[in-house]
């Protein structure tokens, strides 16, 4: 008898959250924030009835992913045609735009090594839907191939392909509709790619374990496009070298020190392109500032607590001789108290260098009302968050800089997060050359743009709404090998 009552008080407290979580979403919608957002897809079965359905829908997603694609390969075989090709021109069989079509689509498709490449993309209907979605591939190489290239050409110019294509988006003005403001948020952020207990390669950072044990490390500092939309972008990738430090000081190349060469190739490329960066804690003092600063460009830095200690100590005087720069809004489901204090110079970067750096703080405190996932019971949530600002802050912009642009952020960790599990392999070397795995780099995030605007375009936005990132991505890869074109 027990169980009985046990399953009916399961289905009752089944019903009270959904009662309440309807009775928060009816008063949230009465107050103009908006309703919950769903964060699960739904539970249902496909749609599609019969065979017949589900091979019409899989020709139209295919058709559709090449609307998109094909206008843009003849941009990109231009660029890769860019590249010197070291190899001997009377012994080559492949040439060298089709190695690089042929290991973009590789990342495009989602192959995870370069045995699973060679077993799938070989197969001869993958390889007869493959000539006839792209002309340009003559042949079919062997991914060893495409490695041995990579390891012998400057693979720079790979990445510059992908600077090139985010050009002639900006250039088109395909963009201009997703901007916050006018300015371009660019999100940078570091991450490890692959870790080793060999040294295979000296550019390698290390770093000393327990029992003596040295660890070999690739890290990375990625560099996105972000929207307010959810739209993200890769742009550019900065490798950390161990040459790239201090040797005489026995000091490795550090994120920071990246950074200002990652900043000097976008403002190469970008001269005269509007910026906003976006950072993480890491970023808030003088140097990158002043270099922010030199570069004309406008950020939004995170500052956590106990950072810059100096200004805080000077926020929370001034704050309350400004009553008049607080903002209280409603903004999805939250409620925002947002409070800033503006000309702030902090006293420590005066002493140790002898620069004045100015900057705004901006704190926004909120809460929000959440349904307990044990009991069922509403809960009550706060958060908190700082940034400085290189642009003093007023009522009018301080939700496009806080909500619209920094908050935004997330978008290159969770770029950075699909690339790692999602099917691109990001933390896969894919070759113990340096420089050939340099390249199967930026072929990777190049492919992941393309299928970023794959995935945003039109008439593709119900299949990924319906079907989520994930699942998307398996019915593309299920897709073309056994297409049939008609």
């Amino acid at each position: 008898m027990s169980k009985p009552r046990s399953v009916k008080s399961k289905a009752s407290v089944s019903r009270q959250k959904r009662r309440i979580l309807w009775e928060l979403r009816q008063r949230r919608g009465e107050k103009g924030s908006g309703p919950l957002r769903k964060q699960v897809l739904p539970n249902r079965k496909s749609p599609l009835q019969t065979v017949e359905e589900e091979q019409a829908e899989r020709q139209r997603a295919v058709e559709e992913q090449l609307k998109v694609l094909r206008p843009l390969l003849p941009r990109l075989l231009r660029q890769f045609a860019k590249i010197p090709d070291p190899r001997n021109p009377q012994t080559t069989k492949h040439k060298l735009t089709t190695l690089l079509l042929y290991g973009l689509l590789w990342f495009v498709f989602r192959m995870s090594s370069r045995r699973e490449a060679n077993r799938q993309m070989s197969q001869p209907e993958f390889q007869k839907n493959l000539r006839d979605a792209f002309p340009e591939l003559e042949t079919v190489p062997h991914q060893d191939t495409v490695n041995r290239l990579l390891s012998r050409i400057p693979v720079d110019q790979i990445g510059l392909a992908l600077v090139e294509l985010t050009r002639r988006l900006i250039r088109s003005k395909k963009l201009r509709r997703y901007l916050a403001g006018q300015h371009y948020a660019i999100a940078i952020d570091g991450t490890q790619k692959w870790m080793s207990n060999r040294g295979w390669a000296p550019e390698c950072l290390q770093r000393h374990r327990e029992k003596e044990q040295t660890q070999y490390y690739v890290y990375v500092l990625e560099a996105d496009l972000i929207f307010p939309n959810g739209l993200t972008l890769p742009l550019m990738s900065e490798f950390l070298k161990r040459s790239d430090g201090d040797v005489a000081k026995a000091k490795q190349d550090c994120e920071l020190k990246a950074f200002r060469r990652l900043a000097q190739r976008l403002k190469a490329c970008f001269p005269h392109l509007p910026v906003i960066v976006v950072l993480d804690g890491l970023y808030p003092n003088a140097p990158v500032i002043q270099l922010c600063r030199k570069y004309h460009w406008q950020f939004m830095i995170v500052l956590r607590d106990g950072c810059l200690p100096s200004a805080w100590e000077e926020f929370h005087a001034l704050q309350r001789l400004l009553p008049e720069q607080v903002l209280d809004q409603p903004w999805a489901n939250r409620q925002q108290h947002f409070t800033w204090v503006n000309g702030i110079e902090h006293d420590d970067w005066v002493q140790r260098r002898g620069h004045r750096v100015t900057v705004h703080i901006v704190v926004c405190e909120e809460y929000w009302k959440e349904q307990d996932a044990r009991t069922g019971q509403t809960v009550q949530k706060t958060a908190r968050h700082a940034w400085v600002s290189s642009e003093p802050l007023r009522k009018s912009n301080v939700h496009l800089r806080c909500n619209l642009i920094a908050r935004h952020r997330w978008g290159i960790e969770n770029h950075i997060l699909v690339e790692k599990h999602h099917g691109y392999q990001y933390e896969h070397c894919f070759s113990l050359d340096w420089n050939a795995m340099q390249g199967f780099h930026h072929l990777m995030r190049l492919a992941h743009a393309l299928n970023s605007l794959v995935q945003w375009s039109a008439a593709l936005a119900g299949i990924v709404t319906a079907l989520g990132a994930r699942g998307f991505i398996q019915f593309m890869r299920t897709t073309f090998p056994a297409l049939g074109w008609t």
